[in-house]
């Protein structure tokens, strides 16, 4: 099965918590703290591998998830950092930001790239002795790892697309110019998915190319299965346009060459101005009577496309075409690597001062950008970590707003899903 775009979830591992721990050792007086720090998440690391050709592993597992890192602990030991998670895609795979559409990373250089970045380790306490602090009981607890949603859509990496209707010969042509091997057959949507192949020219020059499944009319909106595929051939730097001149499908050639560039109009305007190549297929089996061929030839030329009649079937100007495309190739720019155009949101680290309450009831419910970063940071499970979060409100007016807005002796705060009961 061939699947060329998914959605997916990544996230980073969390960062271990930093440890609450006391130097100990007969004969030492006063050891001090010695909580370690706990250990970075691990990364979702993307890597390309020239041995995948589909997305099919990603339509039945959607969320990836990098291991946590450990907790810290006694003796200023630092936590083990959570292995990264490696996932890998196959070359060309376009990696878009799931709400905005926009590009994070085109995976076409071979290069890893990290999509989701592990959460910082929490300090231990061993980080907070001061001179007027000689014994602080408390530590910060991992960062959460970063979360996204992303679309994964591969486009392939070719140097020339093969366009045309269906049962054309784009397929058969593919086979008899590289060692792909396409189904073959006489009936319409043979080809089901690209299908790429590698042409030999002569030593040392050579050139991929892709066969797309049949584009039919009203492709671009959605019919037929040329609108799945069309994608494949945004990358390439050269068109041949394959066109059935023998009529034998009682279709007319220039009409047929006509509505295929319609539809890639429809479908990208750029697309529609690249180069292009028409190779009129099966003149072998072309009627003494038919002026198809010369009707055809007028017609692209006349629009600056190149005209090369072939037989795919018994090699009749095969060659030639394999060599007027390979000179053409040789003119153009090289394959499209698309520029990241994501911007990652800034980690702004908010004014305390900055907060919303809403009052629901007897809950009042606080949000702000410092106070969601001040939750992430502290360990509510020890006990003096919660008394450090219980002083940073205070210091930083949070009670006393809320004391001016009304809140009374019993009622509820709520805060990034940590609820308390309010008392004077």
């Amino acid at each position: 099965m061939f699947v060329d775009k998914v959605r997916i979830t990544v996230s980073g591992g969390r960062g271990g918590d930093g440890a609450v721990a006391f130097h100990r050792e007969k004969y030492v007086a006063a050891g001090g703290p010695d909580g370690g720090d706990g250990g970075h998440g691990g990364s979702v690391i993307l890597r390309v591998n020239d041995n995948l050709s589909t997305l099919l592993d990603f339509r039945y597992k959607r969320k990836y998830a990098a291991q946590a890192g450990a907790a810290g602990s006694g003796g200023l030991r630092s936590g083990k950092r959570g292995e990264s998670l490696v996932i890998q895609v196959p070359r060309g795979t376009v990696v878009r930001d799931a709400e905005s559409g926009r590009i994070i990373v085109d995976m076409s250089t071979g290069e890893d790239f990290v999509l989701a970045k592990g959460g910082r380790g929490g300090w231990g306490n061993g980080r907070f002795a001061t001179a007027t602090r000689q014994l602080p009981r408390f530590a910060k607890s991992g960062r959460p790892g970063q979360e996204r949603d992303v679309i994964l859509e591969l486009k392939l990496l070719a140097d020339v697309g093969l366009v045309g209707f269906p049962n054309v010969g784009k397929s058969t042509l593919l086979s008899v110019t590289s060692n792909a091997r396409p189904k073959i057959a006489n009936y319409h949507f043979t080809t089901l998915y690209p299908n790429l192949g590698v042409i030999y020219v002569e030593e040392g020059a050579s050139f991929v190319m892709a066969d797309i499944p049949g584009i039919i009319e009203g492709a671009a909106q959605g019919a037929g299965l040329g609108h799945d595929f069309l994608r494949h051939i945004d990358r390439c730097r050269l068109l041949v346009h394959v066109v059935d001149v023998s009529g034998s499908e009682g279709r007319d050639p220039v009409a047929d060459f006509d509505a295929i560039c319609a539809e890639l109009k429809d479908y990208s305007e750029d697309l529609s101005r690249r180069p292009m190549l028409v190779a009129a297929n099966k003149v072998d089996l072309l009627p003494p009577e038919s002026d198809n061929l010369e009707r055809l030839r007028a017609h692209v030329e006349a629009l600056g496309c190149p005209l090369l009649p072939i037989s795919a079937g018994t090699g009749q100007g095969v060659r030639r075409l394999v060599q007027t495309v390979a000179a053409k190739l040789r003119t153009l720019p090289p394959v499209t690597v698309y520029e990241a155009d994501y911007v990652e949101p800034e980690a702004v680290p908010g004014d305390p001062k900055d907060l919303s309450v809403e009052h629901l009831g007897s809950t009042w419910v606080v949000t702000g950008t410092w106070l969601e970063r001040l939750v992430s940071d502290i360990n509510f499970s020890d006990y003096e970590s919660r008394n450090y979060f219980d002083q940073q409100l205070r210091k930083w007016g949070v009670f006393a707003r809320l004391e001016e807005l009304g809140i009374q002796d019993g009622d509820t705060v709520d805060i990034y899903d940590l609820q308390f009961e309010y008392q004077k």
